[in-house]
């Protein structure tokens, strides 16, 4: 992640209960998890950090925030939880905070929201919660989430309407969705909110030269397609297994390969059993767990397409990651993608799966028309890829408005 602090402007509260947590997990950076660390980027030279567990809320000092957000931003899994571990360790020995009043405290992961005493916290801080809304989709879509976790969410977002002084979303369709589920429960919007679509990171919008050798891909020449995210039934990959195991069927050794990034996670027990046991997918299908940033942009500049079929999605930064280094994406029909891409990709139902198969094995062909058109469209639409420093400089600005 990219240093990009700024010490410009008032000082902040920054929440970093998930970064901590999971970084003592050892767990690898999720969407949220990446967008927390560009916060912390950016507001490291003046904010406090805050770390909430087990019912109690800290606000650490400035020079032992400093550690801790050094610490978050390093590599190193077992340096870092060592490093977590004593800068935690010393905060229960310096002086509660004070004079904490009117400090806007950005919470940037949903984290504690659900918690009883989040609200009491609040109203004896006196602070002036900020709060970042990934998705609803816990609250819209149920059936793609683990049992319990719609009421979790709902919990959540029910305590951002009654305590939120602003509320960032990451797109206009989800902070329509705050909307829409605060008439429901009877309750007002917070007083500010803004849209402040998240950024790529510098490395995309002017990537170096030589990024689109390929890397983690078998080097057999083949054309291939790749897609980026959790291994999960909302993403659906399933459609594309199956999709795959048909082309592999009509095309034999001249099928494209599909290249999956991501982690396995929730109601994935069909694709993976696909990934895991078909003999007819496993020369044509490259699953990569983990995946460097390197070898990701060299993956995205040299495929087909990027495949987007999810059934739902807050945001998408991997069809904004597409677009700003120049690949085409073919994603599902969701309002979300269409306010990120406007006309320029290829929209197709995430349940039909017969017009995948057909689309996929068009731009597989070098002379697709499909995938001309869409390079066309891309290059007279005047697309720009929003960076980090795009996001931060509509936060400064609206932040600098509400508290200020």
């Amino acid at each position: 992640m990219t240093d990009r602090g700024n010490a410009a402007g008032p000082p902040v509260l920054l929440d970093v209960s998930r970064l901590v947590w999971r970084s003592w997990a050892g767990r690898l950076p999720t969407g949220i998890d990446r967008s927390m660390l560009a916060y912390v980027a950016h507001y490291r030279h003046r904010a406090r950090a805050v770390v909430q567990r087990s019912g109690y809320t800290r606000i650490l000092p400035r020079w032992l925030s400093a550690l801790l957000f050094d610490a978050l931003l390093s590599g190193g899994t077992e340096r870092k939880r060592h490093l977590i571990a004593g800068i935690l360790t010393a905060s229960f020995y310096t002086p509660v905070a004070r004079r904490t009043a009117g400090m806007p405290y950005l919470n940037v992961g949903h984290t504690g929201l659900q918690r009883a005493g989040h609200g009491r916290w609040i109203a004896r801080t006196g602070v002036r919660p900020i709060y970042f809304v990934h998705d609803l989709i816990p609250i819209t879509h149920p059936q793609f989430c683990r049992e319990g976790e719609d009421e979790k969410h709902g919990r959540r977002m029910e305590t951002l309407l009654r305590h939120g002084f602003g509320v960032i979303a990451n797109s206009a369709d989800t902070l329509d969705s705050l909307a829409t589920f605060a008439r429901r429960q009877g309750l007002p919007m917070p007083a500010h909110g803004v849209v402040a679509p998240l950024g790529v990171e510098e490395v995309w919008l002017a990537p170096p030269p030589g990024a689109a050798t390929r890397h983690g891909v078998d080097d057999d020449r083949r054309p291939y397609f790749i897609t980026l995210g959790t291994i999960e039934g909302r993403k659906n990959h399933l459609l594309l297994l199956k999709v795959w195991r048909d082309l592999a069927a009509a095309l034999g050794d001249a099928c494209p390969r599909l290249v999956i990034v991501g982690q396995r996670g929730w109601q994935c027990v069909e694709a993976t059993g696909l990934l895991d046991n078909s003999p007819v997918l496993a020369p044509h299908v490259t699953e990569l767990a983990d995946c460097g940033d390197d070898a990701l942009l060299s993956l995205m500049m040299g495929a087909r397409a990027l495949l987007f079929p999810s059934f739902a999605e807050g945001y998408g930064l991997p069809l904004v990651e597409a677009l700003a280094v120049g690949t085409p994406v073919i994603a599902s029909t969701l309002p979300v993608f269409r306010e990120i891409a406007g006309e320029i990709m290829t929209s197709l139902d995430p349940h039909d799966m017969l017009a995948w198969y057909e689309m996929i094995r068009d731009f597989t062909h070098p002379d697709s028309r499909e995938r001309a058109a869409q390079l066309d469209r891309l290059a007279h639409s005047g697309y720009r890829a929003p960076g980090w420093g795009d996001h931060f400089e509509r936060i400064d600005n609206w932040l600098a408005e509400i508290v200020g």
